[in-house]
């Protein structure tokens, strides 16, 4: 493959996807609203009750921690799916980028991989996700959405096709060479996800989770996932010439 064109580009969520837990799930179970009220705002998204965005914001509203005293929280408490180192260096070996679309927020998301991966592994791994305010020092904190209007807060949808613009892979069909565009992945888990579960050409849902429900219901594609194990997996076998169909679980 030239330089231009990587064999595939993986996006993929953070919370729960790269690592075993959500760090705002976390957040919010344990210093917030606690996890019945959570899961009912999720239930509440799942059915177009309310927006992600507002959800979400209730949810995190309702922690009153200081910003660093919940990151040293989370380092202390949130794990690295363990499949996910060697699907880091598989992609680094094969020039395939990793691009990070979260409904998180970027100074957590960078603080965990930092640690969970290193900070030079850290540094190679693109980060698209929401911002915070921080007032009092950070006693004070609230999440700055990516696309405040969007009733995601973070459109992933949007942010894939942004990212494909900015890297000249939106109209690409073929190279100079003959070589076909990258083909594209995303993993997820949740209702972060609904609005990035169509951009691509294969989407990896795990196990067990909301976005498998989503993904029935409305009829979309999918492989399911355990684990980043299961999504190198695949990926070797796509990379390798097999075609997606044959992974579709939900065609």
């Amino acid at each position: 493959m030239s330089v231009k064109n990587p064999p595939a580009i993986v996006f993929s969520d953070f919370d729960g996807t790269i690592t075993l837990q959500d760090s705002n799930d976390y957040l919010t179970d344990n210093l917030g609203m606690g996890g019945t009220r959570r899961k009912n705002i999720g239930q509440d998204i799942l059915d177009g009750k309310t927006s992600f965005r507002d959800g979400f914001r209730e949810e995190l509203n309702s922690v009153t921690t200081p910003f660093d005293e919940c990151i040293e929280i989370l380092l202390a408490n949130i794990k690295l799916d363990p499949g996910f180192i060697k699907f880091f260096e598989y992609c680094q070996a094969e020039g395939i980028p990793i691009v990070v679309v979260s409904s998180g927020m970027t100074p957590i998301i960078s603080a965990l991989l930092a640690k969970l991966v290193g900070p030079d592994a850290a540094s190679k791994i693109q980060i698209l996700s929401n911002d915070v305010r921080l007032s009092d020092n950070g006693k004070n904190w609230e999440i700055l959405f990516k696309h405040p209007d969007s009733p995601f807060g973070h459109d992933k949808a949007q942010s894939i096709k942004e990212y494909l613009t900015n890297h000249g892979y939106a109209d690409l069909k073929e190279d100079s060479e003959g070589l076909v565009v990258p083909q594209l992945f995303y993993a997820g888990d949740g209702v972060s996800d609904l609005s990035a579960a169509k951009e691509t050409d294969l989407l990896f849902a795990k196990h067990g989770n909301d976005l498998i429900t989503y993904c029935k219901r409305e009829n979309i594609p999918y492989t399911e996932f355990n684990s980043f194990d299961d999504i190198l997996s695949k990926l070797q076998k796509i990379v390798g010439g097999e075609p997606i169909k044959t992974f579709v679980e939900n065609p």
